[in-house]
């Protein structure tokens, strides 16, 4: 692999790491730290607050390939140590905590070894780092160096009173297990994978909206609440989303689909396009979502046939009332309107769900557009002799195609 290819790769990495490690310390560290937030790329890497102020900075760091020791002249310290010297107040002894975590394994008797929690020694530290400072060759480190070397003694011992080496982190590929680990007792009973997957799906999109600057921070208690209602939806009576409406290329499927019953269906009573293209992408979703159900395992076919059957139920009461309160009289005008008029209120009925508590709107719309793909029910008063006419039409069209 190209040189350059691979610093792209690793620098991709490093930031998925630090995206992805920022969920787990989220999780892990929450209990304790109910009232704060986290966040990314506001203060730092990572960073806890409470009441919009940093309680604590960290820099993560991920290593690719076996592990990789981390000693007094190493980039990594050092590039961290800058940020640091740059923006965190570092002669303040009342200043945020400053974390560095790394897949790096501090070396022993090094100045990283001396600032881990298990072994600390700052003043080791401050001697260690003042020697590799003056006799390092490092053009890349050059300037923390002499950054470093231009505090106080007092100045850096204060700095390094608030530097802590969490060295031995996990690396990219473990953050799935340990998120495992830690939602544990909140896992639903099957489905394991597809709970991680939304979970992880969530966090994305969230870490997104972080680094765009939509949002500053997550707090403890919003995570909670989000996972609980991602819990929720493999319950009995509820259905996990999987299908979401920003996953679809609309125009895409739009294209797939002008041609389909349905829409001709919805064009026979005048529906508008704006309408027309919604209830494409609603069949896409609620054709995509079912298969995705069944795949997983979690529904059926009969208890699909079975939410079909209710929705055809209730297109059935709708539709002959609606052939009643026309008369034999009504003109293609009234026609036209009140199949639109059912169409509606059809679309936004909410009687029947797959589930008692799922109430994902999408699908049953979808799915009734399912049925009028099927020619099962239609909106246009005289949809069945339109089908057949419909269908005389395409059928001379489709035989001369040959194989």
């Amino acid at each position: 692999m190209p040189a350059g290819q691979h610093d792209a790769s690793a620098s991709a990495i490093g930031y998925l790491y630090q995206v992805n490690w920022c969920l787990v310390e989220l999780l892990q560290r929450a209990p304790d730290r109910p009232d704060q937030a986290i966040s990314i790329e506001t203060h730092d890497d990572v960073a806890w607050e409470e009441a919009g102020s940093p309680v604590e900075l960290l820099q993560a760091k991920h290593h690719i390939g076996s592990a990789t020791a981390l000693g007094d002249k190493d980039v990594d310290l050092w590039k961290t140590l800058m940020v640091w010297m740059n923006t965190a107040q570092p002669t303040d002894p009342q200043g945020p905590a400053l974390i560095l975590v790394t897949t790096a394994v501090a070396a022993a008797d090094t100045a990283a070894h001396a600032l881990r929690r298990d072994s600390r020694n700052t003043q080791a530290a401050v001697i260690k780092l003042n020697d590799a400072a003056r006799t390092s060759k490092n053009k890349t480190t050059e300037k923390a160096r002499k950054r470093f070397l231009g505090f106080t003694e007092a100045e850096q011992q204060i700095l390094l009173n608030r530097v802590t080496v969490a060295d031995g982190a996990l690396g990219v590929d473990d953050l799935d297990e340990k998120l495992r680990k830690l939602l544990w007792a909140a896992l639903p009973h099957a489905n394991q994978d597809l709970y991680l997957s939304m979970v992880w799906k969530w966090w994305a999109g969230v870490a997104l909206d972080m680094l765009r600057g939509r949002r500053r921070m997550v707090g403890a208690g919003e995570a909670q609440a989000m996972l609980s209602h991602l819990r929720d939806q493999f319950s009995e009576d509820n259905l996990p989303t999987t299908v979401e409406l920003a996953d679809v290329d609309e125009n895409h499927v739009i294209a797939l689909h002008t041609d389909s019953v349905f829409v001709h269906q919805m064009r026979w009573v005048a529906c508008n396009e704006v309408n027309l293209r919604k209830a494409i992408v609603d069949y896409y979703r609620a054709v995509t979502q079912a298969t995705r159900w069944i795949t997983e395992d979690l529904i059926g076919l009969h208890e699909l046939g079975k939410f079909e059957d209710n929705l055809r139920d209730e297109w059935d009461r709708a539709f002959a009332d609606m052939v009643e309160d026309l008369g034999l009289d009504a003109d293609e005008d009234a026609k036209i309107a009140a199949g639109k008029a059912l169409l509606r209120t059809l679309r936004d009925s909410t009687a029947v769900n797959v589930r008692p508590r799922y109430n994902d709107a999408f699908f049953a719309r979808g799915r009734r557009h399912v049925l009028a793909e099927n020619k099962v029910i239609g909106w246009h008063p005289d949809f069945q002799s339109r089908l057949e006419e419909l269908l005389s039409v395409s059928a001379p069209a489709e035989a001369s195609e040959g194989p």
